[in-house]
């Protein structure tokens, strides 16, 4: 079976394309984003474009898959893997939250729920490039913090899974249902230093 990256042609204007689509994605959704717009903001003609992309799916998939990717490699590359887990768990929470509440976070997400009955691959490649990566990044950082004995987990993913759920908590349900789209620092400082320290109150050591 063919997949998208088999239908997806490479070349110069690759990457412009792609930076013109998610202009017009984050603005104008999955639906409301037109080729001849894309093409415009991407300053290229609408032939070059179904050259790379042949439908507008392929397209959205591949900003939501690039970006994605993007931020968890800056998310996670600069966390020191060494540092005790408080340090890299308010770190990565930070961050999580901050991609949770990103313009690009909440417009990729509602996108990707709107149309998963229409074209469930979309949502299968967000998640893919997007919570499974983080969630497996996380696992990583783990099992080394545990093998130092400076936590105690025996099931990993499922210690990551509740880690990145508590840095959704408050924010996420009201950002899907677009109660709140915006949040104070002592908002966001609140969720990440309470998941940390309800995560490490079930998971840490205490090496005193």
């Amino acid at each position: 079976m063919a997949t998208h990256s088999d239908t997806i042609k490479r070349g110069r204007k690759f990457d412009q394309v792609l930076e013109g689509a998610r202009t017009i994605f984050m603005r104008d959704g999955f639906e409301g984003a037109s080729v001849d717009d894309i093409a415009r903001e991407a300053s290229v003609s609408k032939a070059t474009l179904y050259s790379y992309f042949p439908d507008k799916r392929l397209l959205f998939g591949q900003v939501s898959e690039t970006e994605c990717r993007r931020q968890a490699d800056e998310a996670f590359e600069v966390l020191d893997m060494d540092a005790p887990p408080k340090e890299v768990l308010v770190e990565a929470a930070w961050r999580m939250v901050s991609f949770i509440t990103s313009d690009f976070g909440i417009a990729v997400f509602k996108i990707c729920i709107a149309e998963s009955g229409r074209f469930p691959n979309l949502g299968q490649q967000f998640y893919d490039s997007g919570p499974k990566l983080v969630r497996e990044r996380i696992v990583v950082y783990l099992k080394e913090a545990t093998k130092r004995g400076e936590l105690n987990i025996t099931d990993f993913n499922f210690a990551a899974e509740q880690f990145l759920e508590l840095t959704k908590t408050y924010i996420h349900p009201r950002i899907l249902c677009g109660v709140q789209l915006t949040f104070s620092h002592a908002e966001l400082a609140k969720i990440v230093h309470g998941s940390v320290e309800m995560f490490l109150a079930r998971y840490g050591r205490d090496l005193d």
